[in-house]
């Protein structure tokens, strides 16, 4: 079993972040296009027990793979805690149709830019999304590590951000009126 541990931040810009991962002699990594299909089934079982069924499209420059994941209810902790199985699948129209035939379907999609750093044990992650802004993922083995790394990137007066993106997301959408449940940068990418 896989257990993720991360605290997420909201944050007006990257600018500073950056610029103080550098300073710390943090390694880029890369920089992704994700494309994130959210399913539940008909009585959002998932969403109301606090748990989520992902596919992700990631685009690395011209690289494109398929990831299904499944994360469960938060745990208690001062970090945002949570079972996490994660799967590459090499055919994801494939694994859309599995969803589908049993009794998932697709309820929110939206792209996300991410930008990865190693910052000793945690990996720090500059996300921008779509109607919601800036932020800062830095997730670790440990909440002592990750509140180090908070700390010494000078977040450590932001508050942690419980929720997920695809619940602020919906959040944002229904503050807005808006039905549609697809949010791109741009033009929509390629569909599943």
């Amino acid at each position: 079993m896989c257990t993720e541990i991360e605290a997420k931040l909201k944050v007006d810009s990257h600018k500073e972040i950056k610029r103080k991962l550098a300073e710390l002699g943090a390694g880029f990594l890369e920089e992704q296009l994700q494309t994130d299909y959210y399913f539940d089934d008909v009585n959002t079982t998932l969403a109301k027990g606090d748990k989520c069924l992902r596919l992700r499209r990631q685009m690395v420059g011209k690289s494109e793979r398929f990831f299904l994941t499944y994360k469960g209810a938060k745990e208690k902790s001062n970090f945002k805690k949570r079972r996490e199985i994660e799967i590459e699948v090499g055919d994801a129209d494939s694994a859309r149709k599995l969803l589908s035939a049993l009794g998932y379907k697709k309820v929110l999609v939206f792209e996300k830019k991410r930008r990865i750093w190693r910052l000793g044990e945690c990996i720090v992650a500059l996300d921008e999304l779509p109607l919601l802004g800036d932020f800062v993922e830095i997730e670790g083995p440990d909440g002592e590590r990750i509140a180090d790394a908070q700390r010494n990137l000078g977040l450590a007066n932001l508050p942690h951000i419980e929720e997920s993106y695809a619940f602020l997301m919906d959040e944002k959408l229904r503050q807005l009126g808006k039905e549609e449940r697809k949010v791109f940068f741009e033009s929509p990418g390629s569909q599943l």
